[in-house]
């Protein structure tokens, strides 16, 4: 049986196990809107909580993975509070129980590379090109990304990329072991949804339990996360921020402020 749910931009569907997250916003680059982080969260805590639910996918329409965040969403509604709904959906992806399988292909900017590090499995297609472009608009990192990041790649290599910010591709990305795999992006949903598929096809607490063992291997993620977010919430409120964000809106160099 399959079902598919439509709500803020956010395509939910449910077949054979894989719940697929789908961002549905590609006349704006798939940008997260809190109504969007929203969505997301519940569609995670469903998957959680029911046993029909083996795997979760994500994907997204049109051109690109997501572009990050919505700028002016997050200039009228920062999530500054730890009800917020990014805040939600970054501790769901966390503490998610089951395997996550991503499918990047186009621009996966800021969120749409740091959420990557709490996937179990991700297939990029050659067209995927990443970025954590944080600091170059006046924030800092998130999604525990200071932490695995530089777990995964290294201390020198996680400041080129968290710090300088420059775009990279998917091969890349396979090598610093960010992707398993690249494919040509047509092949990509295919190769994304059977490796869903094969997962949602073992033995399902076998399966948890694996994940819940591999996951011990991240101590102090909790604590980097909330940490990451307090100063997060302060950037937010900084004039550095605003400057830069209304510079990139209006497609104009930022005037320099105080640090």
């Amino acid at each position: 049986m399959s079902e598919t749910v439509a709500q803020d931009h956010i395509l939910v569907s449910d077949a054979d196990g894989v719940l697929e997250i789908r961002l549905n916003r590609p006349e704006k680059r798939n940008a997260i809107t809190n109504a969007m982080y929203a969505a997301m969260a519940d569609a995670l805590e469903r998957a959680a909580a029911d046993p029909a639910i083996r795997a979760v996918l994500f994907s997204g329409a049109g051109d690109g993975f997501t572009g990050g965040n919505d700028l002016q969403d997050f200039l009228s509604a920062p999530p500054l509070g730890e009800d917020s709904p990014g805040w939600r959906f970054l501790t769901a992806l966390r503490d998610a129980p089951k395997p996550l399988v991503a499918a990047v292909h186009g621009s996966a900017v800021g969120i749409g590379t740091t959420m990557l590090l709490h996937c179990d499995l991700v297939y990029a297609g050659r067209s995927a090109r990443l970025a954590l472009p944080f600091v170059r608009l006046g924030l800092v990192p998130e999604a525990g990304s200071s932490l695995l990041l530089p777990r995964l790649v290294g201390h020198q290599k996680a400041a080129e990329l968290l710090i300088l910010g420059e775009p990279f591709d998917a091969d890349t990305a396979q090598a610093l072991g960010l992707v398993n795999r690249v494919v040509e992006d047509e092949a990509l949903p295919a190769a994304a949804r059977a490796a869903a598929a094969a997962i949602a096809a073992l033995p399902a607490a076998a399966v948890r339990e694996t994940k819940r063992l591999l996951k011990r291997g991240a101590p102090g993620l909790t604590d980097c996360m909330e940490e990451e977010i307090r100063v997060f919430r302060d950037r937010l409120r900084s004039a550095e921020f605003r400057e830069t964000a209304a510079a990139f809106l209006e497609k104009r160099p930022p005037g320099r402020t105080a640090g």
